[in-house]
């Protein structure tokens, strides 16, 4: 009876996510799940940490661990030979990246609140310029709403268009406005 139900845990054919370099903690809780539905999570963690890890468990799990993860990782990881070594090390390697990845979109944050058109600057060629820093905060995780676009090209604009930046500030409700109806706002006046 127990080889049948050996033989139906392998007809499951479960599917392993790929880990990415955004993906780190919905992968983890996957395959920690999956490594336990085949009874190896005790190869990465152990209950009790002085108990012998059995072989076949060890290399099972890491079998499951690297279908899953990128060549670049796996080369990093070479030097680890057991699946205890390997789980935090992906963990500090991914979330390592998670912190550059926060602090990138920190810094261009920081950037895109100085941007300004300059005088002599198209507003076709700023807004594109401006939306192409929204896109690069955005792939990055950082959520940036219409709003706040609105406010910054209000505020980032010349004082050629002080006139219209101020209508558009007093009567015009900033909280629902679109980026589209600012800046044909401003086409207009340009």
């Amino acid at each position: 009876m127990a080889d049948s139900s050996k033989g139906k845990d392998r007809q499951i054919g479960l599917s392993y996510p790929m880990l990415t370099k955004i993906n780190y903690t919905a992968w983890a809780m996957k395959m920690k799940v999956y490594l336990q539905a085949y009874n190896v999570w005790e190869a990465v963690e152990p209950k009790d940490p002085k108990a012998p890890i059995e072989d076949k468990a060890d290399k099972r799990a890491m079998t499951m661990i690297y279908q899953e993860i990128s060549e670049e990782l796996l080369l990093k990881l070479a030097e680890r030979t057991t699946a205890k070594q390997v789980w935090p090390a992906i963990k500090t390697t991914s979330l390592g990246a998670d912190r550059v990845k926060k602090f990138k979109a920190q810094t261009l944050k920081a950037e895109f609140e100085s941007l300004k058109m300059n005088e002599t600057e198209q507003l076709d060629d700023f807004c594109f310029k401006l939306n192409g820093w929204v896109a690069k905060i955005r792939a990055l995780g950082e959520s940036i709403g219409e709003k706040y676009v609105v406010k910054k090209i209000l505020r980032a604009v010349p004082t050629k268009f002080l006139q219209i930046t101020s209508t558009l500030e007093q009567f015009g409700n900033l909280e629902t406005m679109s980026i589209v109806e600012v800046i044909g706002s401003l086409k207009a006046h340009e």
